[in-house]
């Protein structure tokens, strides 16, 4: 176990301080979705702040990848960290003068997107060399543990605060956080320079469309990241649906909500758990596919059907335990799969293809809840058969949206499992890009 810790102690270093700023910013961004859903009462209004982080990242996550590999991975890290924490400062500011505004938020979150696009595969590839190769799928549980901790902690310490002391407190926890995790990095943390090849000159655009080829060269890893692209689609909007549907249901609250978020990241972290235990699978492809259907299948459809907390909360662990398992599969693939001094190119480029259906999920579940599903659930019979199925009040809408988001996720699963199967069974068992495993 010492032995283990010493090869390791750099990176749990990074990744526990790195985890407790995430706990921070996590709190933050979780108080300020009440405050501006409490000012509007829109899931568009309030899916915009997720649409403003994300598009940042990805229209520029394939020029970030470039920039990453070229970049000092450290100084990179930290000089992103301070525009973050600049951001959050400026929405202190703003709420000290009694000024801020939802597009002051929609603005940040751009900025705070943006650095995290460029931050993200940097920190990426820190990760795969400060971890010796036959420790990948543990600290993958790790992350999958730290981030799962995140959830369960978020709504209870945000709510806590914010309810007690006001966003002011949220908001210097934060900050502290982050002064904690930047001075571990700068002054406690060494990462290494990653092997580089012999320099070609290229230009930004050059550097960005290797990563490019170099996907489309390896049509196996493509494949699974398109498929994770249509699961993001599905879960994005299921995110945004989230929050219409138990702050207005007859059982409903802001307890409610944060119960189904806490129990998902009490599933996340069995899942964690159970991941560091497990021995390597013989297929991990297969394993993405599975978890991810069996995700798919079970939580939309009780939340869609259900109208107790209990059930949205059996729905919600039977959804999320399984995620770690796919996370550790996926992330193996991926630092096993690719080049070292290629993988902030590449890293960046799958963050653009794998998470560009993420900003329109967003924008389509907030718009079909508000404009189609509760208009349509509010006219419809009393006696008809979607009020016996969904319910007629306030958020019957947004639960018929749950069991149509249900039916896209197994479709998609089923489609895609077809295709990787077909792709494997078609004498190309054995990808060029996965190396195989060690026993």
């Amino acid at each position: 176990m010492k032995k283990e810790y010493q090869k390791l102690r750099s990176y749990l270093l990074l990744w526990s301080t790195q985890s407790l700023s995430g706990l921070g910013s996590a709190m933050t961004n979780f108080a300020l979705v009440i405050w501006l859903y409490q000012k509007s009462g829109s899931a568009l209004e309030t899916a915009l702040l997720s649409i403003c982080s994300y598009a940042p990242y990805v229209l520029m996550s394939i020029f970030a990848g470039a920039l990453s590999d070229r970049w000092d991975k450290k100084r990179t890290m930290l000089v992103c960290d301070f525009f973050a924490a600049m951001c959050t400062v400026c929405v202190l500011v703003l709420l000290k003068a009694d000024l801020l505004q939802p597009w002051h938020m929609y603005v940040l979150n751009a900025i705070n997107g943006l650095m995290n696009t460029v931050q993200q595969p940097a920190g990426d590839v820190a990760a795969t060399l400060l971890i010796p190769r036959e420790y990948y799928q543990k600290t993958s549980g790790l992350r999958s543990f730290s981030q799962s901790l995140i959830t369960i902690l978020t709504p209870v310490f945000a709510t806590l605060l914010f309810t007690f002391a006001g966003m002011d407190l949220v908001i210097l926890v934060d900050l502290a956080t982050f002064v904690i995790a930047f001075v571990v990095l700068r002054f406690f943390i060494t990462i290494p320079q990653a092997p580089n090849k012999e320099e070609t000159g290229e230009t930004l655009l050059q550097s960005a469309k290797m990563g490019l080829r170099w996907l489309k060269e390896n049509p196996l890893v493509l494949k699974l990241i398109f498929f994770l692209a249509f699961i993001n689609l599905v879960a994005s909007a299921y995110d945004a649906t989230l929050p219409a549907m138990l702050l207005t249901r007859e059982h409903g609250s802001e307890t409610v909500l944060g119960l189904v978020n806490a129990c998902a990241g009490a599933a996340t972290l069995a899942g964690s758990v159970i991941v560091t235990m497990l021995p390597t699978p013989k297929n991990r492809i297969r394993m993405v596919c599975l978890t991810m259907w069996f995700s798919m299948s079970t939580e939309n459809f009780l939340l869609a059907f259900g109208r107790t907390p209990l059930v949205w909360c059996i729905g919600s662990v039977l959804g999320w335990i399984v995620i770690p398992l796919m996370n550790a599969n996926l992330d193996v693939i991926m630092r096993t799969s690719i080049p070292a001094d290629m993988q902030g190119r590449v890293f960046s480029c799958r963050n653009t293809l794998q998470f560009f259906t993420i900003p329109v999920g967003f924008f389509l579940g907030g718009l079909l809840v508000d404009e189609l599903f509760e208009p349509l659930m509010a006219a419809v019979s009393p006696a008809g058969l979607l009020v016996q199925l969904f319910g007629a009040e306030k958020g019957s809408g947004a639960a018929l949206m749950f069991f149509v988001l249900g039916i896209a996720g197994v479709l998609v699963c089923l489609i895609f499992c077809w295709i990787l199967r077909h792709y494997l069974r078609g004498g190309r068992n054995s990808d060029s890009a996965i190396p195989a495993e060690k026993e």
